[in-house]
């Protein structure tokens, strides 16, 4: 028996966040969403999308490694959320007027083609990019651009011609918006139009909320002391309570198959026992999923320079707002000065630790409790 994947109600958190960017997208405003992995920030702007009627085109520009990468990846994108019939035709008549041609492959996914050699590109950079606006005047619709991963652009983009005209063009159109998703708000972004919306850990009694909601979904519920738990080991972070809800979902269910052979005639009899998960369930899930990545954190950990594996280790097992006091540095032998400060911002930007306003401390819980973990 598997688990189904556990959603996340958007009515039970962030509301706050998702009315503010709904009204941002609805008023033709241009985002940027900052938070560590795992924190709702594509969920956010899917669900706020949703509010306002409009289709998302996720683009990783982590794939975008040339000009050429970086086109077909925009045509994909469009050709991902214009799919019926009807606009396919639509697309057709329009590319009678531009220099790309539409593949309708059967059973395959339609695709836009085209001819170019480095030179011809930004004029099929140019064409791509009013096709949104074409098929939003004519779908009556909104069309939203979520960009990851966005300065990987620059790799290849190294006068900055491209992200100009791709800023220039976002903002003109009257039915697209632009929307950078970050790890912390990029200086540029200060200078621009963009609005920033930083996401902090969701609020304990929100996510107390929905753990609450999708185990009585799953007919569960929690015991005080589990419940407790179970938001101290998450801390607030999205992802990982998804993760951890999924894993205690599944090996409940997991056990109710070896225990309670007739639970199908129990629930028909109107005799379904109660489901109660208990401290030690969370405890022994918690274990079971930090065992599960253990290669990826270890992995992630060999990565790290040195000093920043270091500091990183130290703030697992002791959270502080003042890395910087002498008693902290003696402590876990870390060394002074900028050295210590490089690798605090390091791990900031690489989105491993949240920075001074939510105090230092490990963002991914799971991976917090790994680290303590191994060095006990």
């Amino acid at each position: 028996m598997l688990v189904n994947a556990l959603a996340l109600p958007p009515y039970l958190v962030r509301k706050a966040e998702i009315q503010t960017v709904s009204q941002i997208l609805a008023e033709d405003g241009d985002l940027m969403v900052a938070g560590v992995s795992g924190s709702g920030r594509r969920s956010l702007i899917q669900w706020a999308a949703q509010q306002v009627g409009a289709r998302v085109i996720n683009i990783d520009c982590l794939r975008a490694t040339t000009s050429s990468r970086f086109l077909t990846l925009l045509a994909e994108g469009l050709l991902g959320v214009f799919v019926t019939s009807q606009e396919l035709n639509l697309i057709e008549q329009w590319t009678k007027e531009h220099p790309l041609k539409l593949e309708k492959i059967p059973i395959h996914r339609s695709s836009l083609v085209w001819k170019a050699g480095m030179k011809e590109e930004w004029g099929i950079f140019q064409s791509l990019l009013t096709l949104p606006q074409v098929m939003a005047e004519l779908l009556d619709c909104r069309v939203v651009f979520v960009f990851q991963n966005f300065p990987h652009i620059r790799s290849w983009d190294r006068s900055g011609e491209w992200e100009a005209y791709l800023r220039q063009e976002v903002k003109r159109q009257s039915r697209i918006n632009y929307v950078i998703i970050a790890t912390i708000p990029e200086p540029w972004a200060d200078e621009s139009h963009l609005q920033v919306m930083t996401l902090a850990p969701v609020p304990r009694l929100e996510l107390q909320d929905w753990s609450q909601s999708v185990m009585a979904a799953k007919s569960l519920q929690f015991d005080q002391a589990a419940l407790e738990l179970f938001l101290d080991y998450m801390q607030g972070h999205l992802g990982d309570a998804i993760a951890l809800a999924r894993r205690i979902v599944l090996e409940y269910q997991v056990g109710v198959l070896e225990g309670y052979q007739n639970l199908a005639s129990y629930s028909q009899n109107g005799l379904h026992p109660a489901h109660t998960i208990q401290i030690h369930h969370v405890r022994h899930s918690m274990l079971a999923l930090i065992e599960d990545r253990s290669l990826t954190f270890e992995s992630l950990l060999l990565l790290l320079p040195p000093i920043q594996a270091r500091v990183l280790e130290s703030l697992a097992i002791d959270p502080t707002d003042s890395p910087h006091a002498k008693d902290y540095v003696r402590i876990h032998q870390l060394s002074k000065g900028g050295g210590l400060q490089g690798a605090l911002s390091g791990l900031e930007q690489k989105g491993l630790i949240h920075g001074p306003k939510l105090g230092y401390r490990v963002a991914m819980p799971l991976f917090a409790f790994w680290l303590k973990q191994r060095l006990s």
